[in-house]
């Protein structure tokens, strides 16, 4: 896969591709139908297929005090997109002056004297321009005179929960089902379990007094579950690169809380226990966190011995999801 980050570059690319566009947050079931069609259409028309997406998300840029939080750093997302089997993944960068672009400019001044892609694959719910007043419909009129065809791909639903519940999959959603602690459900939407990645940093050493060493860690730019405990897998390595994707899971007890039984400042602590004996020093490592299944809520204990009694359930129960 050829990743172009730098935006000169676009005019080398080859004519006549299969293009998608969008920020692909979470690579999700839906970005990954899109894509799939998109994949299949250039295998049709013997060409490539390629992915444009942005970095940072455009609202971050345009709107920067409602930008959603993100799911896939852009490490973690090139990883994901890979899987895909598209052959280039376009990286537009701070692109203010394109985002405000009107429909049509973006199409005429942008797309075509750059790409002039064949096909362009979208969901229903695309929009691009300024404002984001262009629609799929846009696109589909805006392609009559510019030369390509538009392929609209429906909605993907996933089936959620031991209820089987229909929902289509969005990034939106993804992140209401970790701000819910429904990790599993968020799961269920991205076709895999939720990624966190961070370094280990030194932490209070309560845990390890209490006969239960946690690894303390400092996350990378990324949306968090709620606070909570969970069932979870880690995977130890020397760089991001090495855990945000892939790896060897080994399962651990995941906690995400503030620290209200020894200290008074409550600070929000993400940690991991894991279930394992003679757990080798993992200070300074890179910790990528699978969260695979909500334990319990986070709560005040009166005595260490109180809290001890609950790490020892919640690694019991912990095992007992994921074996």
């Amino acid at each position: 896969m050829r990743i172009i980050e730098d935006i000169e570059q676009i005019g080398q690319l080859p004519r006549g591709m299969v293009l998608t566009i969008g920020n692909f947050d979470g690579v999700h079931r839906g970005h990954q139908a899109i894509i799939a069609a998109a994949r299949r259409a250039a295998d049709q028309r013997d060409t490539q297929a390629a992915v444009m997406t942005f970095e940072p998300h455009p609202a971050a840029i345009l709107r920067p005090g409602s930008a959603p939080g993100v799911l896939t750093p852009l490490p973690l997302k090139l990883r994901l997109l890979q899987t895909t089997g598209v052959d280039v993944v376009i990286v537009i960068r701070d692109g203010f002056d394109l985002l405000n672009l009107s429909p049509s400019d973006f199409v005429d001044r942008f797309l075509m004297s750059h790409l002039s892609p064949s096909m362009i694959v979208e969901g229903p719910n695309f929009n691009f321009g300024y404002g984001r007043s262009g629609t799929v419909q846009t696109l589909r009129t805006l392609g009559a005179s510019g030369g390509f065809e538009v392929l609209e791909v429906p909605f993907t639903e996933a089936r959620l929960g031991k209820e089987r519940r229909a929902a289509v999959c969005s990034s939106s959603l993804i992140r209401e089902k970790l701000d819910a602690g429904c990790v599993y459900e968020a799961a269920q939407l991205l076709s895999r379990p939720y990624r966190v990645s961070g370094t280990v940093i030194a932490g209070r050493g309560i845990g390890r007094a209490l006969g239960y060493p946690t690894a303390n860690i400092e996350p990378v730019a990324q949306n968090l579950p709620s606070e909570g405990v969970y069932a979870g897998y880690v995977v130890v390595g020397e760089s991001y690169d090495q855990v945000c994707f892939g790896g060897h899971r080994r399962p651990a007890a995941l906690s995400i809380g503030r620290a209200k039984t020894f200290v008074t400042d409550h600070p929000l602590l993400l940690e991991a226990h894991l279930l394992e004996d003679n757990v080798e020093n993992l200070y300074a490592k890179w910790l990528g966190l699978e969260f695979m299944d909500w334990i319990r809520s986070q709560r005040r204990f009166d005595s260490k011995e109180d809290l001890a009694e609950q790490i020892a359930q919640d690694c019991r129960d912990a095992l007992t999801v994921l074996i």
